[in-house]
Order: C-alpha cells, then sequence, then structure tokens
C-alpha cells in the first residue's frame, strides 16, 4: 500500500504542500495541465528550488490576476464540479472545502451554507487544494497519515482582527490532532494545509513499519534564522496493514418517542456534519416499550457538533459515548472500461489479495438510467472485468 506521510515539523500550508509534491515526483508540465481542467481565469505556478537552512525545497508560487470575489462553499462546488478534472479528484477536493466550511461555520455559530471565505476561498487557494488533490492521484496515494503539527506561536493579523495562534480555523479544523508551539513566531500551519490534512490523514503519530520510497520537501514563504520552513512528505509502502488503528468514538442514545420521519432527518445531518456512520437498532425499553437505539460513528474532533445535533434534533435526555477502534481493509481504486463508459471501482484487499468490490454507485445509476438498461446488468459486467 502506498502511503504519504506529513511530517509537519514547520506547520503546513496548500503552497508548501503542492511543491512538496512536485519534488516527490509529479511532473509540473501535467499538473498545470490538470489545473487547466477548471477552466478557471488565467494563472501560472512557479516552481523554484528555495535554500531553507541548507535543505533544498521546492517553492510554489501560484499566481492569478486580482480578485475582489469571496466566495461561499457552493460557488466553490461548483467551480470544481463543472471542471473537467476525474470525479476522484473532484470529491477529495470539495470534501476538504466541505471540511474547511464545517470549522468556519462553528465557529461563527452559522450554517455551513452560509460561511463566507475570505483568503481560503481566493482562487489561489483552491488551486493548492485541487492541485494537490491531483498530484495525490498522479502518485497513487492510496493512504495518508501527519506527524505531529507545528503551529507557531505569536499573533496573527486576518480579516477580523488579530488573533492568537493557531488562528481559530486552524485550531478548529486540527481537533483530535496533536500539536505543539516552540519559539517559533508567526502562523506555520494556514487553514488551506490544515483542512488538507486533517481531511485525508487517517492516523497521526509516530511512523511506523513504513519502507520509505521518496522525500520530498515543499518550501514555506518566510525565512527562520537555523530553522527550515518547509514540510517534509515522505512516500513509502507499507505491508498490508493500516499505519496505526483508529481510534473513533462512537455515539448512541435511545428513542421511544420519534418517528421515522425525525429519525431519517438526524441521519442525514449526521453524514453533513461529519458522520462517519449513522444506523438505527430497534431496541426494548423498560416497560417494554419499543424504542430505537440511534448510534453514529465519527471523529473525535466531530463528536461535540454531533452530540448537539442529537440533542436539538430529537427527545434525548442524554447521550452516551464511547471510545472505540476501527480497523479497515486496504482500499485501492481502479478504473473498469465497460461499452457504456469508464467506471470507478472501490476494492478491499487482505493480506495481498483482492477480497471485496464496489463499483461506484452514482455511476452506476447515471450510465444505468442514461443507457436505459438494468443497474444489476452493468453491476455485473464491471465486476466480470476485474476477475
Amino acid at each position: 500500500m502506498k502511503i504519504l506521510y506529513f511530517d509537519c515539523f514547520a506547520g503546513a500550508s496548500g503552497n508548501m504542500i503542492l511543491g512538496g509534491l512536485v519534488a516527490l515526483g509529479v511532473d509540473e508540465k501535467e499538473l498545470v495541465e490538470q489545473i487547466n481542467l477548471l477552466d478557471i481565469a488565467d494563472f501560472e505556478i512557479e516552481f523554484t528550488t528555495a535554500d531553507k537552512s541548507g535543505i533544498s525545497a521546492t517553492h510554489a508560487n501560484v499566481k492569478v490576476p486580482h480578485e475582489h470575489a469571496h466566495r461561499h462553499l457552493h460557488h466553490i462546488e461548483k467551480i470544481i464540479n463543472y471542471s473537467r478534472l476525474a470525479d476522484s479528484i473532484k470529491q477529495r477536493a470539495i470534501q476538504i472545502f466541505t471540511r474547511l466550511a464545517e470549522a468556519e461555520a462553528k465557529i461563527h455559530g452559522i450554517s455551513v451554507q452560509k460561511v463566507h471565505f475570505h483568503e481560503v476561498g481566493a482562487m489561489d487557494a483552491i488551486i493548492d487544494v485541487v492541485g494537490a488533490c491531483i498530484g495525490f492521484e498522479m502518485l497513487g496515494i492510496e493512504k495518508f497519515a501527519c506527524s505531529k503539527i507545528h503551529v507557531g506561536s505569536g499573533f496573527a493579523k486576518m480579516a477580523h482582527g488579530k488573533f492568537p495562534i493557531p488562528p481559530p480555523a486552524v485550531a478548529e479544523l486540527l481537533r483530535g490532532f496533536p500539536i505543539y508551539s516552540t519559539e517559533i513566531q508567526g502562523e506555520l500551519c494556514t487553514p488551506t494545509g490544515a483542512a488538507i490534512i486533517s481531511t485525508l490523514s487517517e492516523s497521526h503519530g509516530e511512523i511506523n513499519d513504513l519502507k520509505i520510497e521518496k522525500i520530498g520537501y515543499g518550501a514555506g514563504t518566510r525565512e527562520y534564522k537555523d530553522f527550515p520552513n518547509a514540510i517534509r512528505l515522505i512516500m513509502g509502502q507499507t505491508d498490508h496493514r493500516p499505519l496505526t488503528t483508529n481510534h473513533l468514538i462512537l455515539l448512541e442514545t435511545n428513542l421511544d418517542d420519534t418517528t421515522g420521519q425525525v429519525l431519517g432527518f438526524v441521519m442525514d445531518k449526521a453524514f453533513e456534519l461529519g458522520a462517519l456512520d449513522c444506523w438505527f437498532t430497534p431496541i426494548q425499553m423498560k416497560k417494554n416499550r419499543p424504542a430505537t437505539m440511534i448510534s453514529i460513528l465519527c471523529e473525535p474532533q466531530n463528536r461535540e457538533q454531533l452530540t448537539e445535533l442529537l440533542y436539538i434534533e430529537t427527545t434525548t435526555l442524554g447521550v452516551r459515548g464511547r471510545e472505540v477502534e476501527r480497523e479497515c481493509l486496504e482500499r485501492k481504486f481502479v478504473k473498469v472500461e465497460t461499452q457504456f463508459g469508464e467506471i470507478d471501482v472501490k476494492i478491499g484487499v487482505f493480506n495481498g489479495k483482492n477480497i471485496n468490490a464496489m463499483p461506484e454507485f452514482d455511476q452506476l445509476k447515471r450510465i444505468a438510467v442514461e443507457n436505459n438498461i438494468p443497474l444489476k446488468v452493468l453491476r455485473e459486467e464491471v465486476l466480470k472485468k476485474l476477475k
């Protein structure tokens, strides 16, 4: 399994990650050609080699025309969805911006739809995020992990005033991730960098059982004395197990006075707020009353929002919560060409063998409707081609 490890000893930013990917071997020309599929205004990315306290790093300088646009999430989703990029790249990029919007919404006490992006909604930030997702695809990365994250110290001036480091958005994005500060002054981890890493990293901490293949350094803009302002991206292979087991939170509550409509609404909202899974179990409560147990599986940083959802949208007076460990099969993604078009397939791998395969349902549904064929026939054709 190919893994990318973000070593954030000097924090992270979007352009640092972009530069690090080029240092790992992503072809600059092909990367820019792919970003052009966004069909956006003229832009330029200048890749240069920078000396960071004796370390050779790649600096990515994204240049875009000056603009006054402050976008909402739906504006960014439209730009990405209307592009000619691969679906897998679109989905990953939108997932990152959605996480960023959720963090901003939590900070300002508003809905995700009303979040008004400032710096992170600018075109250079969109290029950073989408460009990084393109680079991950080009390198064939299957899993992500990160180190403890150096966030810097002091204060930073932003659109709403002067705030301590880490600023509110970064602090919210990195809930559940280990961070630290040193004497280094300044904002080392930006919202864009924090969003990319926290969205994609399935584990964090020390490197375990990783056979290193390549190392690339992405340069930051600031210069510090005797301190390399760069992110180190370590790419390698691991055996047929993840770096670490995921530590997740399971929230549960019992309800004997709710309707099916409310339960459906709660499930939809839970997934919008970042739940990894949500399910209902029929149970029997005291005095033999039939009831439903709601179970929500989530990452630690989403626990507070999802607990709040249960209190606000249901009649519960209490929520149980406990830490659980989740072990997942290795996953890889392949594209299968059929007579009706190309379909993405997610494959589960155990001990080096493919044991499960799941074609992308939305693609199956769209192609089946467009060609007026049974969905199960199309699914069977895809699975036959994998044998």
